[in-house]
């Protein structure tokens, strides 16, 4: 046992059953030498050694009341700190079966791995830093891209609104006329009404045939009949053009919605795409012919402003790529725990070469002022996050299709302390 002892690297110090007398291995004496004085050593011996020999001052450094826990649980393991020189010690003690039969400490110096596990820790400060600092600058970006794009189709928005707000303004102009008209033929059949209160039945009223006349004549003039049946049209038209600003608010309002920090939520993404192509309309009716083939899509968990940004970004891409006139085909299905939208063009394509950096950040094709280069990028960290992803095909001179693949359930997250997948 003693040969064993001698040949360990690691400080070890033994307890007699019988004495309580220390022996320790050569590691031991070592270690004592280089630490600094401690106090009377807290051993499980009933009378200390007087002598302060270095083994004295090795096991003085044990905290009072490790060896009860020792002897209470088997084991003890701790740690402490020294100013001279400054030393990070582990300290072992075990006692077997909680009894005083067999007992040994052991020491290691533990300074170098101590400063390791602090640099450790200190890089892993930095590195957290630095990655919020970069969620807090793709949020950033996000919202700047999705702001870029709201501005660019500001113009388009604006005029959507713009053209039911003015034929609803004219019609209630048309409206104020009619109703002006109706209400002087009912002050015309008042007055009627009320000089035939005042005539004796008994007598027939000459005048009625001339009242009658000079109604019919003042309906006539106010084109009366006609104004009957031009309002109901003109109230019909102006309900429809308040709905159709509505629905765009709607919709705007959708779009724009944040919430990063929500949960994502079951949305329906189908609805997404009517809405986000009812907000870039303005941009593509007039050289584009949309064609739709939906399937039925069960609810799907996510950030429903997240998609809907991303969808526009691929309806605005698939017109920009229209240059005269095209057709823009939208799929939408289900399988396997997974639902999909597919954005195809007729457009001009895309090169092999360009192809493959598409969603590099700040790499566009389109002229200086058209595109930051981030619209693509972001709608792939997007779809990352919720776990999809995005599969692209084209051909030059053909078109180009984009399929947005989402989970229909987003996984459940790690549990704390779990071995990653």
């Amino acid at each position: 046992m003693l040969t064993v002892l001698s040949l360990a690297d690691v400080a070890i110090v033994l307890f007699h059953p019988d004495s309580g007398a220390a022996q320790a291995n050569p590691a031991a004496n070592t270690l004592a030498q280089a630490l600094q004085p401690a106090p009377p050593a807290a051993t499980p011996d009933t009378e200390a050694d007087p002598a302060p020999d270095p083994i004295d001052r090795l096991l003085g450094h044990i905290p009072a009341g490790a060896w009860e826990i020792a002897r209470c649980e088997g084991r003890w393991t701790g740690e402490i700190r020294l100013d001279k020189p400054p030393t990070v010690l582990e300290i072992k003690l075990f006692s077997e079966n909680g009894g005083d039969r067999c007992r040994f400490a052991t020491f290691v110096d533990v300074t170098a791995r101590s400063a390791r596990e602090a640099e450790l820790q200190s890089r892993h400060d930095e590195l957290q830093t630095t990655y919020e600092r970069l969620a807090g600058t793709q949020e950033q970006l996000l919202q700047s891209e999705k702001m870029a794009s709201i501005g660019q189709l500001a113009a388009g928005v604006a005029h959507e609104i713009n053209n039911p707000v003015g034929y609803v303004h004219s019609n209630l102009g048309t409206l104020q006329e009619y109703v002006d008209s109706l209400l002087a033929l009912l002050d015309a059949y008042a007055s009627a009404l009320q000089g035939d209160a005042r005539q004796d039945d008994a007598r027939p009223d000459e005048g009625q045939a001339g009242k009658r006349e000079a109604l019919q004549a003042m309906r006539s003039r106010l084109d009366i009949d006609f104004i009957i049946g031009d309002v109901p049209q003109l109230l019909a038209e102006s309900r429809e053009g308040i709905e159709r600003v509505t629905k765009i608010v709607q919709d705007l309002k959708d779009f724009s919605r944040i919430g990063p920090d929500e949960p994502m939520r079951p949305s329906d993404i189908q609805k997404g795409l009517e809405s986000t192509l009812n907000i870039v309309w303005n941009d593509l009716k007039y050289k584009v012919r949309v064609e739709k083939y939906y399937g039925r899509l069960p609810l799907v968990e996510c950030h429903a402003s997240e998609i809907n940004q991303v969808l526009m970004n691929l309806l605005i891409n698939a017109g920009h790529a229209i240059h005269e006139r095209g057709t823009l085909v939208l799929a939408t299905g289900a399988d396997d725990g997974e639902v999909w939208i597919s954005i195809s063009d007729s457009g001009c394509g895309i090169p092999d070469e360009v192809l493959q950096r598409i969603f590099d950040p700040f790499y566009t094709t389109k002229p200086i002022g058209r595109g930051t280069g981030l619209g693509l990028a972001i709608c792939y960290s997007i779809i990352a996050k919720h776990h999809g992803r995005i599969e692209v095909s084209s051909r030059l001179g053909v078109g180009s299709t984009f399929r947005v693949v989402l989970p229909v359930s987003q996984p459940d997250p790690p549990r704390a302390g779990a071995p990653p997948v």
